[in-house]
């Protein structure tokens, strides 16, 4: 594109224009660009979209607010779309699924926070392990309630970690839980091993190892593959000791098979950051649950999130201007 050329229209957020208004100028440098909003009459001439964190706000993909329902129209009346980045590191939201369905380029920003999810995680395996729910519902009681009484909690060294996705955020719990001890089996799309030292399996082969394991952590992509990978079978085989953190999409999970399980006492625990429909409902049973720990789909927020995405679109939005942009779904 030169300077000669119709400009590019870039559709994104007041709020990240007046953030990153100058670093997307660097980087289309001489070639003309206009920056469109939901509200503009121009965003219907959109070539290119960012999709920044609070364009989502407070919506999950179940229940949409005003402001995100706007942007994501916006996307829809854009005939000349072309690529849209999003700061998620899933491409699962229906308006994706839609625009992917249409040509448009996805790009994520899978590992712009993948520490966090990782860290996250690990948290939830240590509170289940810890006993901290029990310990956390005494302290509201104000009862001194020892572990020498309610049971001792299992030494998780030399433990085994199922850890399902081989992305960043599985890498990354991979890592943290070897620091702590643990053994790891890695489930994963294809067959090529993750490690040297670390057991690779894939998708189909989960059952395999699942009799085996003390704790099994979902940090996979949802896809036709992994859409309920985990469900009464599997259930069945884990041991019933064994406990579930799920960092990944509620429905890779068969959410009433779980909730079976907990309550039969055939899964010691789970920490739970994404259902199967979101907001979680306030008539679930989940919340209730003595062994289960709710977070709001929270896991990767963190006050450099916003920054890390900023980095991974301006980064893509170079390569696109250079031509070397595939229209990958990963960026």
């Amino acid at each position: 594109m030169t300077p000669g050329h119709a400009p590019t229209h870039l559709l994104l957020s007041r709020d990240a224009a007046g953030k990153h208004a100058d670093a997307i100028a660097r980087a289309f440098g001489a070639r003309p660009h206009v920056l469109v909003f939901p509200d503009d009459p121009a965003a219907v001439r959109a070539d290119i979209a960012f999709v920044s964190r609070e364009v989502t706000g407070l919506s999950t993909k179940h229940d949409l607010k005003p402001d995100t329902k706007r942007f994501y129209d916006a996307l829809r009346a854009a005939p000349a779309l072309r690529w849209v980045h999003i700061h998620s590191a899933g491409a699962d939201r229906p308006i994706y699924v839609e625009l992917a369905d249409k040509g448009v380029a996805i790009t994520t920003s899978s590992g712009g926070n993948a520490r966090v999810v990782a860290q996250t995680a690990v948290l939830g395996l240590l509170s289940l392990a810890r006993h901290w729910p029990l310990l956390a519902a005494a302290q509201r009681r104000r009862e001194w309630a020892s572990l020498y009484g309610s049971g001792l909690p299992r030494d998780i060294g030399g433990q085994t970690a199922v850890v399902v996705g081989w992305g960043p955020v599985g890498q990354e719990i991979s890592r943290l839980l070897q620091a702590l001890g643990l053994k790891v089996v890695v489930v994963r799309r294809g067959s090529q091993p993750a490690g040297d030292d670390l057991p690779t399996l894939t998708y189909p082969q989960l059952h395999d190892v699942l009799p085996r394991a003390d704790w099994l952590v979902l940090a996979c992509p949802l896809s036709d593959e992994t859409r309920h990978l985990v469900g009464a079978r599997e259930f069945a085989l884990l041991p019933s000791h064994a406990g579930l953190v799920n960092v990944a999409r509620g429905e890779v999970i068969d959410e009433p098979a779980m909730i079976a399980a907990l309550r039969e006492g055939r899964l010691a625990g789970a920490y739970l950051d994404v259902f199967a429909h979101e907001p979680l409902s306030a008539d679930s049973p989940l919340w209730d649950m003595p062994n289960v720990i709710v977070t709001p789909h929270s896991a990767g927020m963190s006050d450099g999130n916003e920054g890390q995405v900023a980095r991974i679109f301006l980064d893509n939005l170079q390569r696109w201007l250079l031509n070397e942009f595939q229209g990958d779904t990963k960026s």
